[in-house]
């Protein structure tokens, strides 16, 4: 998949900073989108366009839709969509403020920050409740075929859809609860990430097991822990080659499809929930011939 942005397939890197933008009102988009696209290589910058800017740039991203609002008792997923995001990507932090500054500036014509968080890797790849993130990823051809457009048309083959979602946790209440009701919540046991055989229903690993859907719903998580000063969470990042495998997986897990609620919501809640096209690469650059730029 080589028109597809690099860092979708990559490994989780050691330092990131998720952008969204909002358009400014009255705002041409073209030519900051363009310089964007001319600066980015999607490896160590992942660029996503929601559907407010292919609204504006009068352009119909087929596949692209606006993010579910979910509310139930005890359960409320919010939509709250994004014209335009970037995941950067690195190793050195400072190097990633200095990226995200740069782009900023770049956009600033028509776009302003809606959103900043910063995350990075904790361990080998874990969750800040100590459970592993994305166990049950596809691997190799596997991870490309389940989150990479297999198209055949300018601008579309080695395209992706991504879900993200920003989770803030209690960690209090989490530690409070006994380690068998941890385990319980996730479906898994911490000590060796092995899946519990008789985990209840309401397991997280038990509402989001891929091939116990019809069609089977893989995605690609990408997933990073976050921190501020004062909250911590996870940043849900999920690529898929439609968003149709995410949303069977969310629907499910706010209970909408049988009323059994997933457990991660005793514990953590999402604040944001956006969906976003990321187009292909060309020649080491964004690649936007699908939306005539």
């Amino acid at each position: 998949m080589t028109a597809a942005q690099p860092g979708i397939l990559a490994a989780i890197p050691r330092q990131a900073r998720y952008l969204t933008f909002a358009l400014k009102q009255g705002a041409r988009p073209r030519g900051a989108v363009r310089a964007l696209a001319a600066k980015a290589d999607g490896e160590a910058c992942v660029v996503g366009i929601g559907a407010l800017l292919a609204f504006a740039l009068q352009r119909q991203i087929d596949g692209l839709r606006p993010f579910p609002h979910y509310k139930g008792e005890g359960v409320e997923v919010p939509s709250t969509p994004g014209a335009l995001w970037c995941w950067l990507r690195g190793e050195d932090r400072g190097e990633i403020v200095l990226r995200a500054r740069e782009i900023e500036t770049m956009l600033a014509p028509a776009f302003e920050v809606a959103g900043s968080i910063d995350a990075f890797k904790y361990g080998r790849g874990l969750d800040l409740t100590g459970y592993e993130d994305g166990t049950e990823n596809p691997k190799g051809k596997k991870a490309a075929g389940a989150a990479i457009v297999s198209d055949k048309r300018a601008g579309l083959g080695g395209a992706s859809f991504v879900a993200v979602l920003q989770w803030v946790h209690d960690l209090d209440r989490f530690a409070a609860m006994p380690h068998k009701d941890q385990d319980n919540a996730i479906g898994r046991r911490k000590r060796d990430n092995k899946e519990l055989d008789n985990a209840p229903s309401s397991a997280h690993v038990k509402r989001t097991a891929q091939e116990s859907f019809t069609p089977e719903a893989f995605v690609l998580r990408r997933s990073m822990p976050w921190a501020d000063a004062t909250r911590a969470g996870l940043v849900f990042v999920a690529f898929g080659r439609s968003l149709d495998a995410f949303e069977a997986q969310l629907k499910r897990m706010a209970g909408a499809e049988d009323g059994i609620v997933d457990a991660l919501f005793a514990f953590t809640r999402p604040v944001t929930g956006a969906y976003y096209w990321c187009p292909p690469v060309r020649k080491g650059r964004i690649d936007l011939r699908a939306i005539g730029l």
